[in-house]
């Protein structure tokens, strides 16, 4: 027998031995599906094309009419710069938010025999946060780069209380302070001159801050490095001599940094991109130190505000008043925020109410960052 015949009988004798499969393809249940079908067009011709498609990338830019991405964008003729110090607009404490009432609340929320302080706070966002301490029974340190100015808020603030709460058998002391808070040097002496008042440290706000719309390829380096240096450098400098203070004191206590929402968006039509990076860096510096300093028990948490209107923000508008048509539509609740919404948000985060709360970043923008 021939080497092939031998092949072939080998492998009928192994066919045969093998168990037998039979597989049966499983019928759907459903009614008759429709089969996917493509059928490609020819190598130059061109497929047809709904109006749909001029506002996809398959159309060319215009196609679908002047207003594509435009609420999306920034636009560099919108352009800022800080005011100098002396033409900063003055600020007064907010009217009717404080005195006596007979309305049942948490007492966690008090800050009664605390020290607050609040850096930024001769004016605006840090007046009304440092009246929310004033009110909700602690005494207040402000911290400003303008000393005059910080004295005339810190005596307001008194006036507005003894107004408000008329036969108070104690006043709140309220001082004022000066301060580079870019400057480390500066940033020691405050603290040290805050602690000959009060002699201690219970609670920080770190308020001082500003923002600049420039185009990032304008943006003067000096102004740049300024921005920078009171956002950012100016939190952490504060943070860590008031940590440092704690932690020698072997006490718990609460620091609130004020970053902003566009910390975690970018704001259009103005161009702001140092700082909404100095903004992102604060509130990432918040959990950061959260976890630093949790072993100590002091909590480190973030207020990011939205569009508010302070005095500043209204002089800003007046100016470029289509500024607040396209800001309030992006704004679910259709409106800017008041600096007075800001009150309640710092005295949970400061007091014992958010007690196991650190490292979190509490938007207050009428639900800007949701959409």
């Amino acid at each position: 027998m021939s080497t092939p015949q031998l092949l072939r009988q080998a492998v009928r004798a192994l066919s045969s031995q093998a168990p037998r499969y039979s597989f049966r393809a499983i019928q759907p249940t459903v009614a008759a599906a429709r089969n996917f079908s493509c059928s490609p067009y020819r190598f130059g011709k061109v497929p047809p094309r709904d109006d749909i498609d001029a506002a996809t990338t398959a159309g060319e830019p215009g196609e679908s009419g002047d207003h594509e991405g435009q609420y999306a964008r920034t636009d560099k003729s919108v352009r800022v710069e800080y005011p100098e110090e002396e033409d900063l607009p003055a600020s007064q404490p907010v009217q009717g938010r404080g005195g006596f009432h007979f309305k049942r609340t948490l007492a966690s929320f008090s800050l009664e025999g605390r020290v607050g302080v609040v850096t930024g706070g001769a004016r605006g966002l840090g007046l009304v946060m440092s009246q929310a301490l004033v009110e909700s029974g602690a005494d207040v340190a402000i911290v400003d780069l303008n000393k005059e100015e910080a004295q005339r808020s810190a005596q307001g603030l008194v006036e507005t209380f003894k107004k408000e709460n008329p036969g108070a058998d104690k006043l709140p002391k309220v001082t004022a302070h000066f301060a580079d808070v870019s400057s480390p040097t500066s940033v020691n002496q405050a603290v040290a001159e805050i602690l000959k008042e009060h002699g201690k440290i219970d609670n920080l706000v770190t308020s001082a801050g500003f923002t600049e719309n420039y185009d990032a390829i304008s943006y003067p380096h000096d102004r740049m490095q300024k921005l920078w240096g009171v956002n950012v450098d100016g939190t952490y400098l504060f943070a860590v001599a008031v940590a440092k203070h704690l932690i020698e004191r072997q006490s718990t206590g609460s620091i609130v940094f004020i970053g902003s929402m566009s910390g975690a968006i970018v704001n259009v039509p103005q161009p702001q991109a140092p700082y909404n990076a100095a903004k992102a860096a604060v509130r990432h510096l918040a959990a950061s130190l959260a976890v630093e300093w949790a072993h100590a028990g002091i909590r480190v948490n973030c207020i990011s505000p939205g569009y508010m209107l302070t005095a500043l923000t209204k002089k800003i508008l007046d100016d470029n008043p289509d500024l607040q048509k396209q800001w309030t539509s992006l704004i679910p609740q259709g409106k800017m925020g008041r600096p007075e919404d800001l009150m309640g948000a710092v005295t949970f985060l400061a007091s014992d109410a958010s007690g196991y709360v650190t490292g979190a970043d509490l938007r207050v923008d009428g639900g800007y960052t949701v959409t």
